[in-house]
């Protein structure tokens, strides 16, 4: 899985446009993603829905529960998927993040017969759990995501903010709380920004306080992303060379070029500079 002019790139992955959409968002963006459910029935319906010029709303990506993509909008496009939306001083979502759509029903009502979904689904036991939402008191009945779609989801993050400058990984439940609930107790929201956003390095030191020497002369290296690519070249679309490193690895620096090393670890390629220490 890789990013080409904006879009995302791998078998059985597809683009289909929505009109959708405003203009390119400005230099340095996109700087963050914001995770979303479509509250719908499909996958289907939801990129129906997104690509709809009377409906007014898109979403850059849908991701369905069989682990299909269908990416509606270029990453470096304004997609309305945000809506009034502000976090941490700033408003505006739509402006400078990537939006992520997952079909998912969203919050169930218990029924005689199951649970079942504001459009009149019913679902099995087996799909639903009972959690506190984060900006509520009491649990709720919701709706499970399924193991490929937490795991796509991860994946896709992973390469965006290897590709874009993102620092910021948010639910529509953050920016909006006072309208949304998505994605949801069932998504792993701070699991997700905690595998790929925490770049504490606990190799700063020793237990006495000491930096490694080797280290300190700038020929080894630590990994700070939760998982960092490893090229076969020095470039973003360069076959990788080996599975991802992962955080905390020291790695020896061979040589640079521009914004990479090339780097001896399990097998000698190339990674991105922003994600190692030195």
């Amino acid at each position: 899985m890789d990013i080409k002019n904006h879009r995302l790139k791998n078998s059985g992955f597809q683009f289909k446009e929505s009109p959708n959409h405003s203009g390119k968002m400005k230099d340095g963006q996109p700087d963050s993603i914001v995770i979303h459910y479509t509250a719908g029935g499909s996958a289907e319906s939801a990129v129906r829905t997104l690509s709809n010029p009377a409906r007014k709303a898109s979403a850059h990506l849908v991701i369905g529960r069989d682990g299909s993509v269908t990416q509606l909008v270029p990453f470096d496009t304004v997609a309305w998927h945000a809506g009034r939306s502000s976090y941490e001083g700033r408003s505006g979502f739509n402006n400078f993040s990537i939006g992520i759509e997952i079909d998912n029903a969203g919050k169930l009502t218990k029924t005689e017969e199951g649970h079942t979904s504001w459009f009149g689904k019913d679902y099995p036991a087996k799909d639903v759990i009972r959690a506190t939402h984060r900006n509520e008191h009491q649990p709720s009945y919701w709706h499970k995501y399924t193991e490929q779609q937490i795991n796509l989801v991860f994946d896709v993050c992973s390469v965006l903010i290897d590709t874009y400058a993102i620092t910021l990984i948010v639910g529509h439940e953050e920016i909006a709380p006072s309208r949304k609930t998505d994605p949801g107790p069932a998504f792993p929201l701070d699991k997700l920004r905690e595998r790929l956003l925490q770049t504490e390095r606990a190799e700063d030191g020793s237990a006495d306080g000491s930096a490694d020497e080797e280290t300190m002369q700038g020929n080894v290296g630590v990994v700070t992303a939760s998982k960092l690519n490893i090229r076969s070249e020095p470039w973003l679309q360069a076959k990788t060379a080996a599975p991802p490193i992962p955080r905390g690895t020291m790695l020896k620096i061979l040589d640079e070029t521009d914004d990479w090393y090339q780097v001896d670890v399990i097998t000698r390629g190339w990674v991105s500079k922003k994600f190692v220490s030195t």
